[in-house]
């Protein structure tokens, strides 16, 4: 996998945008949209929407992921 951010191609409420991601950020991403039984650009949409004017879609993904995997970890 790429440390690089990749251009990835969504659709938000109608709305095409891209977001750059690193390839372990969006894998993340997508298999969280899965496991919620929910279509990626929905999650993204909702994640828009929260993120207020001070943070990048982007960085709004990465820090959705962050929380999400933080909330869920087992063993500690």
């Amino acid at each position: 996998m790429s440390n690089r951010p990749k251009k990835h191609s969504l659709t938000l409420r109608g709305h095409r945008t891209s977001v750059s991601l690193e390839d372990e950020f969006w894998t993340a991403f997508r298999a969280i949209a899965a496991k919620e039984g929910r279509a990626i650009n929905d999650l993204a949409a909702d994640i828009d929407e929260e993120r207020g004017t001070e943070c990048g879609l982007a960085s709004a993904i990465r820090l959705y992921v962050l929380r999400h995997l933080q909330a869920h970890q087992t063993g500690d």
